[in-house]
């Protein structure tokens, strides 16, 4: 029988505090690998997958949880249910006993609340009324509202925060007539907004680090606390750990932190009006680390890093260059010769180091169909797989990219030269040349609907067996033998190159059972025998809540926030929006991710318009970028496009989370959509604005490889307005204020930084005029600008 215990009791055995040293009883091997991921609770039942976080689930004997009674434990032991309640604290500890030591995991209260939407038809009738929006995935078939008579409703439940939506009336899009609240959707037209709770905000307590003591960190609050949850490592603290004052609290550092050449402290607060920020705290054995030098490749929070996209980044071997011989394909749709050896030649050659990034994604590199496929209509063209995203393979290298060696050279000179490699890797589709369709069809999902239709771009109606194409049949992954054959696939290039980790193509339209399968193979046959850390990153475009559901300790360390960046390209690309829309999203980003992500923010993408073109005003936010892309020559357009580019950049190096550049766009490169955002990448006989875009480029990323507080710092929003904004980075005793000004006139903008900085001597990075008293720092900004003021 399994034993639950639902009151928490810590004695001297398991914790001491003797001759000022704190003792803490830990297994030498610990039974969770990595740093746990907090459980976001349900507002009713949550089951909790413990396998995501042991490795062994067998090994646990009991579970202990604070102030909840509703648990149980599978005869397994592989899943917790969890039925929440309204007593419940806003957040609670669950420790797994194993061995007599308690492994603890944070869980999150639901902060959902009943939302209700309305549509008057002021008389008319309709025979449908759906909403679509962010809360739904903009899919109208989830959004079925009721016809209460004078009224169309629905009611479901949101978390706190801004969601973009319309009515679809009978079938007709709109906005909602009764709500004045709007916002630009980057494509030409608008969506109604809706704000959910969001009262009080400003009294949950805000957490800070702020300062280091001999074998004790000192952490400052403001607003009033109810507890504390502190933990290091995977292990809660007991109160003997720590004290707690009036504005701050001191936290021993346990005796056990000086065995592990890499560990954490982690805190949480929370009122009844909320949760903190959380605070991490990276240790280097048993010190608190205080000089960036000390970071080393494996600590993914330093990471940066640069997409390569094979076909276009370097042509290192002509030998190989094989484009699909069809006159039908024009020539953007081919091969243009890029290969693994120019990839090479280019770490030697010192570009990425001279940049400062330190990990390199590269694009697929499976062998893809030798023929023409697909159909653009105007200017007619068909398409090769030059991209690497049409697998005809899962395992051999396409002979048009390189070798097998070659690959093996690229990635042992990488990690000599101090760089990680990631690999793009594409699980949700195949190619229908590929072997394993031609043998095992029925392991693909339909490519008809029941009533007849295509199931094929259906990317939120039918998100886990939608086709992206006729020819690209998807794989069912619901089928156990298709997972397992798929994730030894994925495994095989982890062991056979000593890659660093994955980018994962499609995500959200995965099952998470194939996630959950894979990390788990990474664990036990790499990162446990091998000791070595891995990194994986996935690409889903939709909500927070859908995106954060495959972040976690079983499944993936990361995703793209493409939210972020679509907000960022508004605000930095447009003249007239507020940086209100881009701190709100940013914030939004935070309570879903938390302030110490690892999500990638980027630069731009394979799948999205050059953002230097938006800038420059050449390509229209109300056009058909990909149309343009092919029918016209598309450039930077107003020179004030590299002044916004380098101000997205700034943000991008500045904020939490990992920056991640698009190839080209340290350059500044223009484009529309695929394949004109695929252009060749340029080395030589750059012009002198894309020289200027490129240096300040180079020295923002050295700036965050430099400055702990951009890489575990705590973030601050110290001033927002239409045109302006700015936040501090901060880390313990040392601050950045990073400060924007996104208007077309010069702007001075007078900032309040923390009391605790007051008597700090500041200097600029990017030589604006400022000055500082007490607590006011005015700073000069010309237009379309933005300055870094650090600490000296």
């Amino acid at each position: 029988m399994k034993r639950i215990f639902t009151t928490l009791i810590i004695t001297i055995s398991i914790f001491g505090c003797n001759d000022n040293k704190f003792d803490l009883k830990y297994s030498d091997e610990s039974e969770i690998l990595g740093l746990a991921s907090p459980i976001d609770l349900n507002i009713d039942t949550t089951s909790v997958f413990l396998t995501d976080f042991f490795n062994n689930v067998e090994k646990i004997d009991s579970i202990t949880c604070e102030k909840n009674e509703n648990i149980s434990l599978s005869d397994n032991n592989e899943i917790l249910t969890i039925i929440s309640n309204n007593d419940l604290p806003k957040l609670i500890n669950i420790s797994c006993w194993i061995n007599g030591i308690p492994y603890s995991l944070l869980a999150k209260k639901s902060e959902k609340e009943k939302v209700k939407l309305s549509f008057n038809p002021k008389g008319k009738k309709f025979k449908t009324v759906q909403f679509a929006g962010e809360m739904n995935g903009w899919n109208p078939s989830s959004g079925n509202m009721k016809n209460l008579g004078n009224i169309w409703q629905a009611e479901f439940l949101l978390n706190p925060g801004t969601y973009q939506y319309q009515f679809v009336v009978d079938e007709n899009w709109i906005l909602d007539p009764n709500n004045p609240d709007s916002i630009d959707n980057n494509v030409g037209g608008f969506n109604s907004l809706l704000i959910v709770g969001e009262k009080n905000i400003d009294k949950t307590p805000i957490l800070f680090t702020e300062k280091v003591l001999k074998r004790k960190v000192k952490i400052g609050y403001k607003n009033q606390v109810e507890n504390f949850m502190i933990f290091w490592q995977n292990f809660k603290l007991p109160p003997d750990f720590y004290n707690v004052n009036d504005n701050n609290v001191l936290i021993n550092i346990p005796e056990q932190a000086k065995e592990l050449e890499r560990s954490y402290i982690r805190v949480w607060a929370f009122n009844k009006i909320g949760i903190s920020n959380d605070i991490l705290i990276p240790l280097k054995n048993g010190e608190v680390i205080l000089k960036a030098e000390t970071l080393n490749r494996f600590d993914h929070h330093s990471n940066i890093l640069y997409n390569a996209f094979v076909d276009r980044f370097y042509n290192g071997d002509t030998k190989n260059d094989e484009p699909v011989d069809d006159p039908e394909i024009l020539p953007p749709a081919n091969y243009l010769g890029g290969d693994i050896v120019g990839i090479t030649q280019k770490i030697k050659d010192g570009y990425f180091n001279d940049l400062g990034i330190n990990t390199i994604w590269v694009s697929p590199l499976v062998q893809n169909p030798k023929d023409a496929f697909g159909l653009w209509p105007e200017p007619r063209t068909k398409f090769s797989g030059y991209h690497g995203y049409w697998p005809v393979s899962f395992t051999k290298i396409d002979y048009r990219y390189g070798t097998s060696n070659e690959l093996k050279e690229l990635v042992e000179t990488a990690h000599q030269h101090g760089l990680n490699v990631l690999l793009d890797f594409v699980a949700n589709h195949v190619h229908q040349e590929h072997p394993v369709y031609q043998e095992h069809n029925d392991w693909a999902t339909n490519l008809y609907l029941p009533d007849g239709s295509l199931n094929t771009e259906k990317w939120d109606e039918h998100r886990l067996t939608t086709w992206f194409d006729v020819f690209l049949p998807t794989l069912d992954l619901s089928k156990p033998e298709v997972v397992e054959m798929l994730t030894d696939s994925a495994v095989f290039w982890l062991e056979e190159y000593n890659l660093d980790g994955f980018r994962h193509d499609a995500t959200k339209h995965i099952p998470e059972i194939f996630w959950r399968t894979l990390t788990k193979k990474i664990k036990n046959q790499i990162i446990i025998p091998q000791n070595k850390i891995l990194y994986q990153i996935g690409e889903t475009y939709g909500n927070p809540e859908l995106i954060s559901s495959y972040v976690n300790s079983g499944e993936l360390n990361a995703q793209f926030d493409f939210n972020v960046y679509d907000d960022a390209i508004a605000v930095f690309a447009r003249d007239n929006e507020s940086f209100n829309r881009l701190n709100t999203s940013l914030e939004e980003s935070f309570k879903y991710y938390g302030n110490h992500n690892l999500m990638g923010y980027i630069t731009g993408n394979q799948d999205r318009p050059r953002f230097i073109s938006l800038a420059g005003g050449d390509l229209s936010f109300n056009e058909d970028s990909k149309l343009a892309g092919w029918t016209r020559e598309i450039g930077v357009g107003n020179p004030v496009g590299y002044k916004k580019l380098s101000s997205l950049t700034a943000f991008l190096m500045t904020i939490p989370g990992v920056p991640v550049i698009y190839f080209g766009d340290e350059i500044g490169d223009p484009g529309g959509n695929d394949p004109d955002n695929r252009r060749m990448m340029r080395f030589e006989n750059l012009k002198k604005e894309e020289k200027k875009v490129k240096d300040i480029a180079t020295k923002l990323i050295k700036i965050r490889k430099n400055n702990l507080e951009f890489i575990f710092g705590d973030f601050e929003t110290l001033f927002v307005s239409e045109n302006n904004y700015a936040f501090a980075r901060t880390y313990f005793t040392d601050i950045s204020v990073v400060v924007f000004n996104n208007s077309n006139n010069e702007k001075s903008v007078t900032i309040k930084i923390p009391e605790r900085f007051e008597k700090t001597n500041f200097k600029t990075n990017f030589n604006s005029e400022f000055t500082f008293s007490g607590t006011e720092l005015n700073v000069k900004l010309p237009a379309n600008s933005f300055e870094i003021i650090s600490s000296k």
